[in-house]
């Protein structure tokens, strides 16, 4: 209901509208979702939430359900949107290749047939798939000492490494592990991304200011900056200063201008005027034009066992990433998402990547963020750009050769620079001190060890965290209100639901780390205050039980019998309570000890213990 100074009251047209066309948005993708169109799924004429009628639009086939339905209505801003997203996408695209070590032509090529294939096979509607800074770093620390930086080899290498992570995602749909995007937790993302952003801003500055060093590692290489300022060419520096003034000042005024591209026009225009070249500015040279060339990168058992490793580490990143952002979109507008469906998307755009000389891609969240804000609101905009960018391939590569490289170190710099998430950083920290201090760890584990180490430490950190929720679960005693309901209350000794009777809770799933848990607040509540006469293990939070922790249950269970004390289970889950018979905890309770709710094992007990009344 829509609402007026907090009361009710009636619903605005408006209002009304969207809800409907909500309702009918979703109604439509259950029906892709579930394979079954009714009407629609025969031809038959569906009014759509406008009132016009469309013909078979429901069910869109499975290869295109990013794509399908497109409204007319909403066609001119998915070209816009496109057009937006490629005027964005190009110069970040090059920078994103200077990242990897590739040719920056490259760049170009991961905006062609990768974000096509992805928008036809993908099912977030939202999700832009091209370079990424994050994946460009691992490959540029995988690739480093195996091949010269932009060299044949080392662009068969990057194929390979492409070829490499679209076969562990392929894999990964194949066996359901879709899931392990949830091992990387977000506060893990902000530091490693932090982290990255530290790495490569510190990476270009050599470029920016026109200096060389030595250093290899990130902070030896700020100390070496450091010390070769006195060294600084001053019109590398000026063309990088000018590029951050043009795009700072283009973000300030609205974010829909893209700064970049006109960073880039106007670098490439000063550069030919002033013939910067001629005055010891580095420029890029010419940058190949035309289609890239198909064909598999040359493959080898040992280039395999080189870049396992750093595929593997790339897979975990995509999986993560583009999970989390299309994941974000889809519940923004209401929409029915097939993780499986764009593990296929990811793992075939990798593919293409390799096939057409590029290399590994991701799903972008700042990318898919400037298609939304273009108001593109399907993978038609992504074609759209794809298609933009086959015409500068084919026409317009000769003005790349005059882009000074100061300048686009300079967009690298700023690219990278909006991965370091100070705010995000501060947020943890202010609401859990322990997270912040493993967003911190993967931080420094990236910028001391590197991106490639520094993805095997935000794993493991993941994992850790998750293992030390689930070994510290929050158990509870269940008492009944004064007005009587259940409120749990905290696990002290001695402490009772009522005279003769404790009600207690696991608030997770128990395995072998936290049966001691389990242990010591069972001899806690039984071993201290009145007479216990009752113990009931409540099993609404338990949906799986381990070998182990089903040998110490069976334990305490003959522990509480040597006690006088009946034990009993309420709430238990049918495949949990499956297990305990596997494991033989139903035979060691005996008949009549399971409960369907805690209410229904306090009647038991006030029937046994014949009180009369509640």
């Amino acid at each position: 209901m829509a609402t007026e100074g907090g009361r009710p009251g009636a619903v605005g047209q408006p209002e009304l509208e969207a809800r409907v066309t909500r309702t009918l948005r979703r109604g439509s993708e259950m029906i892709n979702e579930s394979g079954t169109a009714g009407k629609a799924g025969r031809g038959e004429t569906v009014p759509d939430s406008r009132g016009r009628s469309l013909r078979g639009w429901l069910r869109a086939p499975p290869v295109m359900r990013g794509l399908l339905p497109v409204h007319p209505s909403q066609l001119t801003a998915e070209v816009l949107a496109g057009i937006t997203l490629a005027a964005v996408s190009i110069p970040v695209a090059l920078g994103y290749a200077k990242i990897a070590g590739m040719p920056v032509v490259t760049g170009l090529y991961t905006l062609l047939l990768p974000m096509a294939v992805f928008a036809i096979l993908g099912s977030s509607r939202h999700l832009v798939v091209g370079a990424d800074s994050a994946t460009a770093a691992i490959l540029a620390a995988a690739l480093a000492g195996l091949a010269v930086a932009g060299s044949p080899q080392y662009v068969r290498l990057a194929g390979l490494a492409a070829l490499l992570a679209g076969a562990l995602l392929l894999l990964a749909r194949l066996a359901r592990l879709g899931f392990l995007a949830n091992f990387l937790s977000q506060t893990v993302l902000v530091g490693f991304l932090t982290g990255v952003g530290i790495q490569v801003t510190a990476g270009q500055l050599t470029d920016m200011l026109g200096i060389t060093v030595a250093g290899k590692s990130t902070l030896t290489k700020l100390l070496d900056v450091a010390r070769a300022l006195p060294q600084v060419h001053g019109a590398d520096a000026a063309v990088s200063a000018g590029v951050i003034v043009i795009v700072l000042a283009a973000r300030g005024a609205a974010r829909r201008i893209p700064g970049l591209l006109i960073a880039v026009i106007v670098a490439i225009s000063v550069s030919r005027a002033a013939d910067l070249a001629g005055h010891g500015v580095a420029v890029l040279g010419p940058v190949p034009g035309g289609l890239p060339h198909l064909g598999f990168p040359a493959l080898g058992w040992h280039d395999v066992g080189v870049l396992f490793g750093a595929a593997a580490s790339m897979f975990v990143v995509i999986l993560a990433q583009s999970a989390a952002t299309a994941r974000a979109y889809a519940g923004r507008y209401e929409e029915v998402l097939s993780a499986d469906s764009d593990l296929v998307g990811l793992g075939a755009a990798n593919v293409a990547a390799a096939l057409s000389g590029a290399f590994v891609v991701n799903g972008s969240p700042t990318q898919t963020q400037v298609v939304d804000s273009a108001g593109g609101r399907t993978q038609l905009a992504q074609l759209t750009a794809s298609a933009m960018v086959l015409i500068v391939l084919l026409l317009l590569t000769g003005p790349l050769a005059s882009l000074p490289i100061a300048a686009l170190a300079a967009i690298v710099f700023l690219i990278a620079a909006r991965l370091i998430d100070i705010a995000g950083m501060r947020r943890i920290l202010a609401c859990r001190r322990h997270e912040f201090a493993i967003a911190l760890l993967t931080t420094a584990a990236v910028v001391v060890l590197g991106v490639e180490d520094g993805i095997a430490v935000a794993v493991v950190a993941s994992i850790i965290d998750h293992l030390r929720h689930s070994y510290h679960p929050l158990n509870s005693l269940l008492v009944k209100s004064p007005a009587g309901h259940w409120q749990p209350a905290p696990v002290l000794p001695g402490a009772r639901t009522e005279e003769g009777l404790v009600i207690y809770r696991f608030g997770t799933s128990l395995y072998y780390a936290n049966a001691s848990r389990l242990i010591d607040d069972i001899m806690a509540l039984a071993g201290q205050g009145t007479p216990l006469r009752w113990m009931i293990l409540d099993g609404a939070a338990i949906g799986d039980v381990d070998y182990t922790a089903a040998a110490v249950l069976t334990r305490v269970i003959e522990h509480l019998r040597k006690r006088h004390i009946r034990f009993a289970i309420s709430t238990v889950y049918d495949p949990v309570r499956d297990q305990f018979d596997r494991y033989g905890i139903g035979a060691a309770l005996g008949p009549g000890a399971y409960y369907d709710t805690p209410g229904e094992a306090l009647e038991a007990f006030h029937r046994a213990e014949g009180i009369i009344g509640e």
